[in-house]
């Protein structure tokens, strides 16, 4: 879709406005065309002798009604016409927001959000001005252009005018040609801008990172890089700019200086009266803000245009992820999962992530999924929530495809808790009830003692309404996964995922939230991912994922018996816990030591 036709979608929703709108600035244009007219009958009058001061004051009159309707039309024309070009930004932001929301992660694996935070802000700004003040501009270049010059010839002198429009021909042709070159330099800088804005948000994001390894300074340098960068493209227009525009005035001068000559040789020898000279000055006056506003329109439009293309590029985008043609009469899940074959590679891989994966997971089942860093975990958790496609057969919900299950549905029925545990810049009560309609206190106070959180809310000054900073900041490691734990279990679902969800707590807290969990959670399916094995040894079933395979299946006692991986592993642990606590029993016998001497 061009540019054009993108944003034609949207002033059409306006018309009336835009209708309203032309038509003012027409009857403005049109009034305009009087006042130098009405002063040369007044200048020959005087000159003449032959108009008396009652004439005099009924003309004035007339120029002051001139100046109530031009007034009053500047008003209604900025209402329509400005308003019209407001309302389209506001849609256009709102449909684009929405548009991102339907988009699949590889969609944002593959854009920064610098860049689309750009489109947001400076492109739909750039759109805005393309639709509203250039829309004026053109007309004034036009219509106004016009009926000045068609003025021009029937008040005054047709060969005076023509002579006049030489050099304000030149100015339209150059323009056309200014134009092109415009569009070209506007989208390069609409880039930098993404570019720069892009590492600025990554920088403040990161920038605890940033202290920790000490390299403030050479993020200043790359900072200055993409600051110069865009300095650059933001010279080059203006380059561009400081050329154009004071050949404009140039030009323009050009055209009152041949009305000074030829038209004072006109008047001198008779063939214009000194009024219509007068009124004459006034219209290459009125003519000097058309050719100017074809030179803001061309801007405005290249501006525009630019970015129109980078926002329709944002809709030409399609989500992998959407529902089938024919979804499945499903409203809610029991928990019954079933994986068949689960193969799966990630775009960019030749090996995958996931393969041959069999296992049938009966509703209210507990399954611990383990296995070392990479082995596909946190992947089979994104193919469980359809963030991924998959191929039909290999995962089914109660014995339907996933790919029939609405993603609504699906997403409605599984609470889950990310290893990244992002909290919004709001309060603590309204990150928990996230997820719900359920807003009530007493729900958000029994999911935060479920997750062993509500004491420690309990503690800061302002409770519950405490507003944590951005993605949640404010909070430590713990407390941040704890509340994200709470918003979980306040959706009640028929699934609930933890993702190495209880990495940040000590054991004794691990215990009691599985605990809360074995309670709560009685006949609903839960599936817990963890590298810890005291985590996951008391699941119904536990899975030990090796290279995407599911290399062993079985209970605790089961898999232990068999002394393989699973075995391995806890065992590993187990001597790490008890070196620990020998290292920590030694360390408070040394420090006891010392306190007695």
């Amino acid at each position: 879709m061009s540019p054009l036709k993108f944003l034609m979608q949207y002033i059409k929703r306006h018309k009336w406005q835009y209708i309203l709108g032309i038509i003012t600035l027409f009857i403005v244009d049109y009034a305009n065309l009087f006042i130098p007219e009405l002063t040369g009958r007044i200048t020959d009058g005087l000159t003449d002798r032959t108009m008396g001061m009652n004439e005099i004051f009924k003309v004035l009159g007339i120029i002051l009604a001139l100046g109530v309707t031009l007034a009053a039309g500047r008003f209604l024309w900025r209402f329509f016409l400005f308003g019209a070009a407001r309302t389209i930004e506001k849609e256009i932001r709102n449909d684009m927001f929405s548009h991102l929301e339907t988009m699949d992660v590889e969609y944002y694996n593959s854009h920064k959000t610098g860049d689309l935070m750009t489109r947001f802000t400076s492109d739909l700004n750039s759109i805005r001005m393309s639709i509203g003040p250039a829309i004026i501009s053109i007309f004034d270049a036009t219509v106004m252009g016009l009926m000045v010059i068609i003025q021009m010839m029937i008040y005054v002198n047709i060969r005076l005018t023509l002579l006049v429009l030489i050099p304000m021909s030149v100015i339209m042709v150059g323009e056309i040609y200014y134009g092109k070159i415009m569009h070209k330099k506007y989208r390069k800088r609409q880039e930098a801008v993404s570019d720069l804005t892009d590492f600025v948000q990554e920088s403040f994001s990161g920038v605890r990172v940033i202290k920790a390894f000490v390299r403030e300074r050479q993020q200043l340098k790359e900072f200055l890089k993409a600051n110069q960068n865009a300095m650059d493209k933001n010279l080059d227009i203006v380059k561009w700019q400081a050329v154009v525009n004071p050949l404009l005035t140039v030009i323009i001068g050009s055209s009152s200086l041949i009305t000074l000559i030829y038209g004072g040789y006109l008047a001198i020898v008779g063939e214009i009266t000194l009024g219509r000279f007068v009124a004459f000055n006034q219209y290459v006056g009125m003519l000097v803000w058309p050719m100017i506003a074809c030179g803001d329109a061309i801007n405005m439009f290249s501006q525009g245009f630019a970015s129109a293309k980078r926002i329709e590029e944002v809709f030409a985008s399609k989500t992998e992820i959407e529902d089938s043609p024919e979804p499945a009469p499903v409203h809610e899940l029991s928990g019954q999962i079933s994986f068949n074959d689960l193969t799966f590679i990630h775009k960019g891989s030749s090996e995958p992530t996931i393969r041959d994966l069999t296992l049938d997971v009966p509703a209210g089942t507990t399954l611990a999924i383990i296995g070392r860093t990479g082995n596909g975990k946190s992947t089979l958790v994104n193919l469980l929530l359809h963030l991924y496609n998959t191929r039909r057969g290999m995962i089914s919900f109660d014995g339907t495809d996933i790919n029939d299950v609405p993603l609504n549905v699906l997403r409605e029925n599984i609470a889950y808790v990310p290893q990244d545990n992002f909290l919004f810049s709001d309060t603590l009560a309204s990150n928990i009830a996230f997820g719900t309609h359920e807003k009530s206190m007493e729900r958000i106070v029994e999911a935060s003692r479920a997750a062993c959180i509500h004491d420690n809310i309990i503690e800061f000054p302002e409770g519950y309404e405490t507003v944590v900073g951005e993605r949640g900041v404010t909070l430590s490691g713990g407390q941040k996964q704890r509340s994200s734990i709470a918003r979980a279990l306040i959706k009640d679902a028929p699934i609930l995922i933890l993702d190495d969800a209880l990495s940040a707590v000590d054991t004794d807290t691990e215990e009691h939230i599985l605990t809360n969990l074995k309670k709560n959670r009685a006949g609903k399916t839960t599936i817990i991912i963890a590298h810890r094995v005291s985590t996951i040894k008391d699941a119904d079933v536990i899975m030990v994922l090796e290279d995407g395979s599911a290399a062993e299946v079985g209970s605790h006692a089961e898999l232990m018996e068999k002394g393989g991986i699973y075995a391995e592993m806890f065992e590993s642990q187990q001597l790490e816990a008890a070196i620990g606590e020998q290292r920590a029993a030694l360390e408070r016998d040394i420090v006891k030591e010392g306190a007695e001497e």
